[in-house]
């Protein structure tokens, strides 16, 4: 089979699980949402098997790559939640840091340069809940709460990879969620102290982050 075919295979083999997996795990949105209807629950999902085909593309049968599918279904999750009703809940970004950080040391041993990476995502980790919590800090009804427990999620997934997924997942994120805010207050849809929902732009910069990063390194 060739490398073309075999990413494919992979990529549709992905799509399958993290659709099952969305479905699966959709319900958990109801305690937050409402009732979940089956449109919805189609739709997470079809977006779920999406970011997990994305995922394996970019990571092909890497060790890491099942700690990126679980932080691939969390953030469907959070996103649904999140654009909803503007919450990102502790049930699910708490224990994605025990989670991740054990999926991530998991492939220590059977990664090139495995320990190094884990450091650099202990690193990735703590920076960027620091430079979250100073925002939520002086701009509290700017930034949640919830933001700054996921920024520390993404930090630690982010910093796996590298200083340029860092960076770019970083930079996304503040690029999707400034435009976002721009286009509803030109819109008049929103009010320059209404509260807008950020998580699902730092998800869409995160993901941005891990499958672009390196491209934008070279």
């Amino acid at each position: 089979m060739s490398g073309a075919a075999a990413s494919g295979a992979a990529a549709a083999a992905a799509a399958v699980a993290g659709a099952a997996a969305g479905w699966l795990c959709a319900p958990v949105t109801v305690a937050y949402r409402g009732p979940l209807t089956p449109r919805a629950r189609t739709g997470v999902a079809v977006l779920t098997g999406a970011v997990l085909a994305a995922l394996a593309v970019r990571l092909g049968g890497r060790a890491d790559s099942v700690a990126f599918a679980y932080l691939g279904v969390v953030g469907v999750l959070l996103t649904v939640i999140d654009a909803g009703v503007r919450r990102l809940p502790d049930r699910l970004t708490l224990p994605s840091y025990l989670a991740g950080g054990a999926l991530l040391a998991a492939a220590v041993p059977v990664t090139a340069h495995g320990a190094l990476r884990f450091a650099h995502a202990v690193i990735g980790m703590a920076v960027l809940w620091a430079f979250y919590f100073v925002q939520h800090f002086l701009l509290p009804h700017a930034m949640g709460g919830g933001d700054v427990k996921l920024a520390g999620v993404l930090g630690l997934y982010l910093g796996w990879l590298g200083e340029a997924a860092w960076v770019t997942g970083v930079v996304a994120g503040f690029l999707f969620g400034g435009v976002y805010s721009v286009t509803w207050l030109l819109l008049g849809r929103a009010g320059r102290k209404d509260e807008l929902p950020y998580g699902p732009f730092m998800l869409a910069g995160a993901l941005t982050g891990i499958l672009f990063g390196g491209w934008f390194a070279r």
